[in-house]
């Protein structure tokens, strides 16, 4: 039974040993055989509706669609292993792509996808139930994978069998996350210092009160006509399937197992009560999606610190170029998913900066959240915990949500577009995402949605078009320099003296069985200017400001939902026009894409303020009205935004790629690392080798994401490099040499991270694999800190890690998390060493760092950190943790369902490729 990684809300449930304290070993069975008891259910025939792919959609999303277990299934999977149905089906086809993509052929990818086909075959039919014995709704349950198919034949039933629906399959996940959402997730499932770093992480950025979530609900139907209206009249139908579902289970008393274990629900009397879902609870839940992965920007304090570090070391205007040249704001050399030279210029450097606050050196602190805190709320791991959630919350390195390959119908097989492309979301037990299928009045659509948010699919496929979506990360967020008076929590607005408001969520917990944790309490509390929340503090030229963000989408967590209700309408989307229009309604920062059989299309979504004349989106600006978002109404966070025609967009490009990459020409993004070398050069070489070949088929793209998703991005596109530095004489160290030796095999291997056969849990090419892992971090630091000085170095850092191999931490989800090479050095190492190597580098960094640019001195450089690192252990480069022993490199590597809840899932090998994923073709059109 494979142990969990890091502690969340159910990590301290170890059975039998966790248990064993209340029920020994016999009463689990007795209680087992006592809580049992299955629904009866009767099988009927799902009717197809109309589907133009002519079965040549699929899709996958790990682990499975079940993600609600009794409290008996629970004890079962704790004590045993054992799975409820449908938990766990889809984990194991999705691992099995790693060492089973070299032979897909077309008619084999549903070994390692779904059919993704409208309706169930009447002989694959599981279930079929008519939720409260409404006779206008469905759902309808297929046999492989426990997927509700949702049928209605009014708007409002089609609605409550949605809600009905997300409750069987997700009602512990959605209550976890709208707590989450509310700052209350300690009070609602204890008080683990993992707990206590998500509710704080996504509270900082998204303060809200129960008014303020009202009001964007008020704002999004008051401003979006009929279709508002409907939106509205959805989510409450959505809201009444997801409240009967409970009351249902409440007396059936086959809820998930979980309200039990945290103590909210009692085993034997049913004592307690599972809260009704309300309207502003959709809000709170689209606010943590929205921050984990639609908004892009932030970052300008860093960036500013940054800055006059360089100038500090190198004077103002050197110092000035250097920043820039690391920047790489429209580095020439980075890939692109608009490719065709079209430029779209956005938050570019201006000529001359207007309005800059600038911190004083080292006067700048990070503005605290927890205050008060007692018993466990105030120990070194929930510090910890608030560190990593502060610098999560605060970074411009937005967690990617991707990929996408598209290809255009002149260059497949069949002259129909062949698309492969899903979200990149991490991996939860249960998962953020659910598969569904809905069919109703004005809807049509099969795919996923987030649990609670899922009236509507929001990344899947309709009659006959597919859409899917990647983090774009554009900046849509910008830093104030709020000027204080009177106190510190008073500040200047236009000229008057203004208190800021005082915004708290106190939380208190106790030990439950879920969760041991001590009892502790602490509250969080958010100054709020109407600049935004307060992050910094700090002095500019002597005067004491606060460093507010202010987000395009804050207080506009609502707006989306029309955009995906146009994407679920038939009657819509017909076209890739259509389509672009339907997305330009979804104020998040996304890249969409689009396939049906004949069109691809593109389109970067997101509300993209208009800035002051003279404003650099880089850095922090006066809160003054000279440099306000051209008119900005600070009572509803508007403004004017940029028009469509101005967001990269695209038709009928001959393929798209992206991985979370740039957009275009011009087209800034918030993060750094849009350089020469970037994950999406995994894509945009593979994809484009194929297009050029011709006859491209599902099978061949599948296998084009299927090998990069495997790929070292460092081994394929920085090693070579690295290796003709150091062999630009011979190697004479044999400690060196024989790492060498090891390196250019495993690279001429193609420089995979893969097992040796399937389910070996080793490493083909292992000490490679281990020697990069190893030497990354020591080469780049003796080639960058010498020239940069240690302060600067340190400085850079700090916007951009050095290295994000799948064995490290990755945010929020923490380690194990698959999602990989998104944020590192590599585009700095690539161009300094081809630079030093005397080869051609558009948009070079200022100076040659590696050995001060000799090449001689560089290659002693390389080899000195490489002999270091070949003589690093297993042990030291993979130091363990509690679901792997040190120097475990496969499992260091592994990817784990994090758990949400009860159930716990075995790990996989790792994958650089999308949570929930699909492969389409249309074969006709409406």
């Amino acid at each position: 039974m494979p142990r969990r990684t890091s502690r969340t809300l159910l990590d301290r449930l170890r059975t039998p040993g966790r248990l064993s304290g209340f029920l020994k070993s016999a009463s689990v069975c007795v209680l087992v055989a006592a809580l049992l008891s299955p629904l009866a259910q009767t099988t009927a025939t799902a009717a197809a509706s109309n589907d133009y792919c002519g079965g040549q959609c699929s899709d996958i999303l790990p682990p499975g669609e079940n993600g609600n277990a009794t409290l008996a299934q629970v004890l079962l999977n704790q004590a045993f292993g054992t799975q409820p149905d449908h938990a766990e089906d889809q984990l194991g086809p999705y691992a099995n792509l790693a060492k089973g993509y070299p032979t897909l052929t077309n008619s084999t990818i549903n070994t390692f996808f779904n059919d993704a086909s409208f309706g169930v075959a009447s002989d694959q039919v599981a279930s079929t139930e008519k939720p409260a014995n409404r006779s206008d709704v469905t759902i309808v349950r297929d046999k492989k994978t426990g997927v509700p198919h949702i049928t209605g034949t009014t708007r409002y039933g089609t609605e409550f069998g949605a809600g009905y629906a997300a409750a069987e399959d997700r009602l512990w996940l959605m209550d976890v996350f709208r707590h989450v959402g509310r700052g209350q997730l300690t009070a609602f499932a204890g008080g683990a210092a993992s707990n206590q770093g998500l509710e704080q992480q996504f509270w900082r950025n998204a303060p809200y009160s129960e008014a303020d979530l009202q009001a964007q609900i008020d704002n999004a139907v008051a401003s979006n006509g009929a279709r508002g209206q409907q939106a509205l009249a959805d989510a409450n139908a959505y809201l009444a399937g997801i409240n009967s579902y409970i009351d249902a289970s409440d007396s059936g008393r086959y809820f998930p197992g979980e309200y039990v274990l945290t103590g909210h629900k009692d085993s034997v009397t049913n004592a307690g009560t599972i809260d009704h879902f309300k309207i502003t609870d959709l809000v709170a839940l689209a606010s943590v999606i929205g921050a984990l992965f639609g908004s892009g920007g932030g970052g300008e304090v860093n960036n500013a610190i940054s800055l006059l570090a360089a100038q500090q070391q190198y004077g103002v205007a050197k110092g000035t170029a250097v920043w820039e040249s690391f920047r790489e704001r429209n580095d020439p050399e980075a890939a692109l998913t608009v490719h065709n030279g079209e430029s779209f210029p956005y938050a570019t450097k201006p000529a001359a900066a207007q309005g800059q606050a600038m911190p004083d050196t080292g006067s700048v602190s990070t503005e605290p959240l927890v205050y008060d805190a007692s018993g466990t709320g105030a120990d070194q791991s929930a510090s910890a915990a608030s560190a990593t959630a502060t610098a999560n919350a605060l970074t411009s390195a937005r967690r990617g949500m991707s990929n996408a390959l598209v290809v255009s119908g002149k260059y497949t097989a069949s002259g129909h577009p062949v698309a492969v492309f899903g979200p990149q979301t991490g991996y939860f037990a249960p998962q953020l995402l659910m598969l569904q299928e809905i069919q109703g009045p004005g809807i049509s659509a099969r795919g996923a949605s987030f649990a609670g948010l899922s009236m509507y699919v929001e990344l899947g496929r309709g009659q006959d078009y597919a859409w899917s979506a990647t983090t774009s990360g554009q900046d849509i967020i910008d830093s104030y320099a709020v000027e204080l008076c009177q106190d510190d929590y008073h500040y200047l607005y236009h000229g008057t003296c203004t208190a800021m408001d005082k915004i708290e969520q106190k939380n208190t917990w106790a030990p439950t069985t879920a969760d041991g944790t001590a009892a502790g309490s602490y509250t969080m509390r958010v100054y709020r200017t109407k600049y935004g929340p307060v992050e910094y503090r700090a002095t500019v030229g002597g005067k004491k400001v606060a460093y507010t963000t202010l987000r395009s989408s804050y207080m506009h967590e609502a707006d989306s939902i029309i955009g995906f209700q146009m994407l679920n309408d038939p009657d819509y989307v017909k076209s890739p026009q259509t389509f672009q229009s339907a997305v330009q309604h979804i104020n998040y920062t996304f890249n969409w894409f689009y396939a049906d059989s004949t069109h691809t299309a593109y389109y970067n979504s997101g509300n993209n303020p208009v800035r002051a004349a003279g404003v650099d989106a880089e850095f922090p600006v006066w809160a003054q009205a000279a440099y306000d978002w051209k008119n900005w109404d600070p009572a509803t966070n508007t403004a004017d935004y940029t028009p469509a025609s101005a967001h990269p967009n695209s038709i009928d490009q001959d393929y798209y790629i992206s991985w979370n990459n740039k957009q275009a020409l011009d087209y800034s993004a918030a993060s750094w690392g849009d350089g020469s070398v970037h994950r999406g050069n995994l894509l945009e070489d593979r994809v484009k080798k194929l297009v050029a070949a011709g006859g491209v088929t599902r099978a061949s793209l599948v296998k084009a994401m299927a090998d990069a998703s495997l790929t070292d991005l460092r081994a394929e596109d920085v090693l070579p490099d690295l290796l003709k530095v150091v062999n630009s004489s011979t190697v004479t160290d044999s400690t060196a040499a024989a790492a060498v030796t090891k390196l250019q095999a495993w690279l001429t291997a193609g420089g995979k991270r893969t097992e040796t056969s399937a389910g070996s849990k080793a490493y083909a090419d292992a000490d490679a694999v281990r020697i990069l892992d190893a030497w990354w971090p020591l080469l780049v630091q003796a080639e960058f800190s010498p020239g940069l000085g240690s302060n600067l170095y340190t400085a850079f850092q700090a916007n951009l890690s050095v290295d994000e191999s799948p064995s490290a931490a990755h945010g929020p989800t923490g380690a194990h998390a698959g999602s990989s090479f998104q944020f590192g050095w590599w585009s700095y190492v690539d161009k300094d060493i081809r630079s030093v190597l005397g080869e051609s580098v558009q948009g070079p960094l200022t100076d040659k760092y590696c050995g001060g640019g000799s090449l001689s001195a560089c290659r002693d450089i390389l080899i000195s950190t490489l002999k270091t690192a070949s003589g690093k252990t297993a042990a030291q480069v993979y130091p363990g943790d509690d679901l792997c022993s040190a120097g475990d490199q496969w499992c260091a590597d592994s990817i784990v369902q994090r758990t949400l809840g009860g159930i716990k899932h075995y790990n996989i090998s790792w994958q650089n490729r999308p949570t929930f994923q699909q492969v389409v073709e249309f074969t006709s059109h409406r």
